[in-house]
């Protein structure tokens, strides 16, 4: 344990610097253990509490400033990319949408505490049209708040994390294990979910290509466009409802009972 103090000690900014630009880059890499240990440290002097907020602000805004510009250059594509590789691809999109939708960019405050969703938000933000001025001011809040956060627990609580961490050297390799182990069930009970929800929406799909070939035969076919506000790239479908998927039970009575019902998504 000795070492691994020493060594944050000597390299602490830098290690926290390039861990907290990889989880921001969307990496599987949490860097909730590494702040609480550098405010642990700043807590008995061997680590300046300010050096660790500003090293974690600039890694934080020089990938939000990336995913930001991204956002904005290729819109909600690049959202939708980074949702695919989460593990909750399908309800990403739509929550952080909804967010936004509501709230706008007081969400990137707290974006950062919500697992999946700090990668997400600054490419969602791009795509929404605001400004860069209005990112940063946000953004910047959104990150020193988390950072401060964490580092602060680790700051108060530095007594329990060293009894913590003298607990998990004495498992030693049990510890990693049993972590893995841990991990992977996870991500197998979060595969097997998402492979359910699959199976549910291939009960009853259309292709747009059929879905036009049944307008063109005048079949009568009710579209309600699912898709949220700020999919700016998709054009608006001629006739169709526009609804949620939050306001589909509210508004059930907008909806015929005598012909198909088409939702249309992306």
């Amino acid at each position: 344990m000795g070492r691994t103090v020493q060594f944050l000690v000597q390299h602490g900014y830098l290690l926290l610097f390039f861990w907290i630009l990889a989880e921001q880059a969307a990496l599987p890499v949490p860097s909730l253990p590494l702040l609480l240990a550098c405010g642990a440290l700043a807590r008995v002097g061997k680590m300046d509490l300010r050096l660790v907020l500003l090293y974690g602000l600039a890694a934080c805004l020089i990938a939000d400033n990336v995913w930001f510009h991204l956002g904005r250059r290729r819109g909600a594509k690049i959202v939708h990319f980074i949702c695919r590789i989460a593990l909750e691809p399908d309800s990403c999109v739509r929550t952080t949408q909804n967010a936004f939708v509501k709230y706008g960019m007081r969400s990137l405050l707290v974006a950062k505490f919500v697992p999946g969703l700090n990668a997400v938000a600054a490419p969602l933000a791009g795509s929404s049209g605001a400004s860069v001025g209005v990112f940063l001011l946000y953004d910047s809040l959104g990150a020193l708040i988390w950072i401060a956060s964490c580092a602060c627990v680790g700051y108060f609580a530095g007594d329990q994390l060293e009894i913590v961490a003298d607990y998990a050297m004495r498992m030693g390799s049990g510890l990693v294990l049993l972590i893995l182990g841990l991990l992977a069930a996870w991500i197998a009970w979060k595969f097997v979910q998402r492979r359910r929800f699959i199976r549910k929406l291939a009960v009853a799909r259309i292709t747009a290509e059929e879905l036009w070939d049944k307008l063109q035969a005048g079949e009568k076919v009710f579209i309600i466009d699912v898709r949220s506000s700020l999919d700016h790239e998709a054009s608006a479908i001629a006739d169709a409802l526009r609804i949620s998927t939050e306001e589909l039970a509210a508004r059930n009575t907008e909806i015929p009972r005598d012909r198909d019902i088409v939702l249309f998504c992306t």
